[in-house]
């Protein structure tokens, strides 16, 4: 096998296959076949750079089809959306289809199969459907309508095409086989009667396709080869082949459908429905919010189509389901954006910098590279005075050795500019510091050639100066939820995981070369991240997005966090050890004050499960943190684990275990009756005081 055959994924393999196998290449075709009920995705961008991307390599056509069958969830404004993002991303569509163009062709094929004992009306209720399908380890029954005549099904079908039926009355299925180890293939409905405006067609019609029925069909008629999908769609080949079966002519291509494994990325959710939740209930500023993993909504953001190509070049195509960190995508689109976006100043939350021996009415224009990533960018000139703005983290007064930004005493360089030492301060009534008051070597200027220039000091900062700054509105995105996956908890609604700080809007100075920029360009702020100008801008009022640091915050909090768990259970060993009660109180306060502070639901659901083991320390771990974490219930553990864990901790030797355990049981009342022979047998010969007064108040 050449190399390059190896480097094909599992998709190119088959279409190679195929025209090995004498496939014309001329034939083939591929689609990209969106549902308009909600933008696109992150998800669907893996879907559009497989299909277009193999459209290109074969340079075969790539038909965009809506597969527009539900009026009751699909709007014009998705469809416009849905174009605007597949050309933003720099795809091109060889024609615009819709399923709805094939309303005719499908009802045509529906009364085909009636006449050939292939589908029939059925007009039960959906209850009594679903009752009479079975289960998966129980074959369904024929229901009371599957052997209506021909005539019969043929007058209500025509029935329900013209409006006579009310919504629910009557559905046309197919007759295939109620006993099918696969359950889609029992009956499955092929039109329901909707009495519902199409954004395309109107009020033209009073039934519409179901999409299992529609899709395949509509393949056929494009002549699509390869149809595409994700794995979640398996099951449905068999029944996709098995439409097709009813109206193939052979000197046509029968299209084929392969499945891949969808995009999962972690820290987001990916449903439409929860996304249109989201919007609805105005959780998010609508579709294209800079937190939504929507396309409309990164690019508001910043991300560029390139980056989010190259993620979606990254990650693959594969035959397996897995979670692909979110911290990629923002590699990804930091890779693109360090080559491409200028670098300029700004400050956002702005401390008054004085350099008191710098003359009063000086002002100099100051040589900035643009981007040192690219030769052709140039440079530009900065505006520098006596008075500037810093960022307040980047003093302290009094500052420990390892800190390398100004502090009193310690001198640090200006972004292109001087050397400037910390001299003193201004304070207001409360003790806050309004003023810092340096003085600079004036010999220092970056890019001078002087001695002093090439000075080494701690670290550099970026400014810009009062005098010339623009004002501007700086949106402060992150991440919408806090939890890595947040729809997948038993029991838990997605909207509890929800991040309070996903947007912080602060009011940032920038220097003045920023004063005509456009919605959509980009700017690395130095120091801070990358940010782009929002569509929000209007004459006089410049809004940016924060759109990713320039580190990845998420994985050092991650990190921070397991560390911290960590270091607290070894805490846990110090407090069962220490004999000074004060000692051990502050200690115990210390590690209850640490788990408060862990946001990671995952986390610490498995780290209370971890520690459920013939351990004092680990066991008194798990209590500990079941007890005073707010980001846990007792229902969120599985109730193996939970019965586990009560039963191992009332038979501690360590009274503060059987203490936490009785405690977590208080306020657990699903679980307290089920040990309550336990919790009396310890009571019995309970002989610590503290355990036993806590059993007395029970009351048991």
């Amino acid at each position: 096998m050449s190399t390059e055959e190896k480097s094909l994924h599992f998709i190119e393999q088959i279409i190679e296959d195929s025209l090995s196998n004498g496939f014309p290449q001329d034939k083939l075709r591929f689609r990209f076949p969106p549902e308009p009920n909600g933008y696109l995705h992150i998800g669907h961008a893996k879907s559009i750079c497989l299909n277009f991307g193999l459209g290109l390599k074969y340079n075969a056509p790539v038909n965009l089809r809506f597969d527009d069958t539900n009026p009751a969830k699909e709007e014009q404004e998705y469809v416009d959306a849905i174009k605007e993002d597949l050309q933003w991303l720099g795809f091109n569509w060889a024609e615009e289809r819709y399923a709805s163009d094939y309303f005719q062709q499908l009802y045509d094929w529906a009364v085909k199969m009636i006449k050939n004992g292939k589908a029939y009306i059925d007009s039960q209720s959906s209850e009594d459907m679903a009752a009479q399908k079975g289960t998966p380890t129980q074959p369904g029954v024929d229901g009371p309508y599957r052997n209506r005549s021909i005539e019969e099904n043929l007058t209500l079908f025509e029935g329900m095409k013209n409006g006579d039926f009310e919504e629910g009355s009557h559905v046309l299925r197919a007759k295939i086989d109620m006993t099918s180890t696969n359950m889609l293939m029992r009956d499955p409905l092929m039109y329901r009667v909707l009495h519902r405006h199409h954004h395309r067609t109107g009020n033209d019609w009073k039934i519409y396709p179901m999409y299992d029925f529609a899709h395949g069909e509509s393949d056929y008629i494009e002549q699509i080869s390869h149809s595409i999908c994700t794995l979640e769609f398996v099951m449905h080949r068999e029944l996709y082949n098995w439409f097709l079966d009813q109206i193939y002519d052979d000197s046509k291509v029968k299209p084929h459908q392969y499945e891949f494994a969808r995009l999962n990325l972690n820290y987001t959710v990916m449903s439409k429905r929860k996304l249109l939740q989201l919007v609805q209930e105005n959780i998010v500023n609508g579709w294209d919010d800079p937190r939504m993993p929507t396309i409309s909504g990164l690019r508001r953001r910043g991300y560029t189509a390139n980056s989010i190509r190259k993620f979606c070049d990254i990650i693959g195509v594969a035959k397996r389901e897995n979670i692909i960190d979110f911290s990629l995508l923002e590699f990804c689109l930091r890779e693109d954006l360090n080559k491409t976006a200028p670098r300029v100043m700004a400050v956002l939350d702005p401390i008054k910098l004085v350099i008191t021996n710098y003359p009063e009415d000086k002002e100099e224009w100051l040589e900035a590279e643009n981007n040192q990533e690219d030769e052709s960018a140039g440079f530009r000139k900065v505006p520098f005075s006596k008075e500037l703005f810093i960022e307040r983290e980047d003093f302290l007064e009094d500052a420990p050795a390892k800190f390398f930004r100004l502090s009193l005493g310690r001198e640090v360089r200006l972004k292109n500019a001087y050397i400037v030492k910390g001299e003193s301060v201004i304070k207001d009534a409360a003790g806050n510091i309004t003023e810092i008051h340096v003085t600079y070597d004036e010999d220092s200027r970056s890019g001078s050639g002087s001695e002093a220039s090439q000075r080494k000091v701690a670290g550099t900062l970026h400014w810009v100066s009062i005098q010339h700054a623009l004002e501007t509105e700086v949106r402060l995105y992150d991440r919408l939820f806090i939890d890595e996956a947040p729809d997948s908890h038993k029991e838990k609604n997605f909207l509890e995981f929800m991040n309070p700080s996903s947007l912080q809007i602060v009011k940032g100075f920038v220097e003045p070369s920023l004063a005509t920029v456009q919605s959509g360009e980009k700017f690395q702020f130095q120091r801070l991240g990358y940010f782009n100008v929002d569509n929000d801008t209007i004459e006089g009022k410049i809004v940016f997005n924060k759109t990713v640091g320039l580190k990845d915050a998420w994985e050092e909090k991650g990190k921070k966090e397991e560390n911290l768990l960590m270091n607290t259970q070894k805490e846990i060993n110090k407090y069962v050890k220490e004999k000074d009660e004060n000692n051990a109180n502050l200690i115990l306060n210390s590690i209850v004050e640490n788990i408060k502070s862990i946001d990671n639901y995952s986390l610490i659901i498995q780290t209370i499960v971890k520690n459920i083991k013939n351990d004092n320390n680990s066991l008194l771990f798990s209590n500990l943190i079941l007890h005073h974490s707010d980001k846990v219930q007792v229902k969120d553990i599985e109730e193996e684990a939970l019965t586990k864990l009560y039963t191992m901790s009332l038979k501690s030797q360590m009274a503060a275990v059987r203490i936490l355990a009785i405690e977590n049981l208080q306020n657990d009342l699903n679980n307290f009756t089920l040990f309550e022979t336990q919790l009396s047998e310890l009571k019995i010969n309970e002989k610590n005081e503290k355990v036993l007064q806590l059993l007395n108040d029970l009351k048991i």
